[in-house]
């Protein structure tokens, strides 16, 4: 489960910011997830509730996740399809040269500070 070292990441990279906005308490903080970013959203969520407890400046934090589509380009049509739903293999002209135009993204959308 490598979720609980991106929740660590998360934390510093909160604290640090905190820290430079002379911030002491994060109300929430918003990240989204890719569709195929091999984060899984309710694990990254439980490990966060476990953790938050041992950082005074995220003790009540509630983290909000939303979750980007996986979109792939077709370099033989030019086409954009749902990556999950097709895989690598373009639906509408069945080429394979094809690659992932986004959904693996793990970015911190938003912070709430009190």
């Amino acid at each position: 489960m490598h979720e609980l070292g991106v929740v660590f990441h998360i934390m510093d990279s909160l604290e640090s910011v905190a820290k430079e906005n002379n911030v002491t308490q994060i109300q929430s903080v918003t990240m989204e997830v890719g569709e195929v970013s091999t984060v899984i959203p309710h694990y990254l969520t439980d490990c966060w509730a476990w953790a938050i407890k041992k950082r005074p400046l995220l003790t009540d934090c509630r983290m909000n996740v939303e979750i980007l589509p996986a979109v792939t380009y077709c370099e033989g049509c030019g086409a954009e399809y749902g990556t999950v739903a097709h895989g690598r293999i373009c639906p509408h002209c069945g080429s394979e040269k094809t690659w992932l135009l986004r959904g693996n993204e793990l970015n911190i959308k938003e912070i709430e500070v009190i």
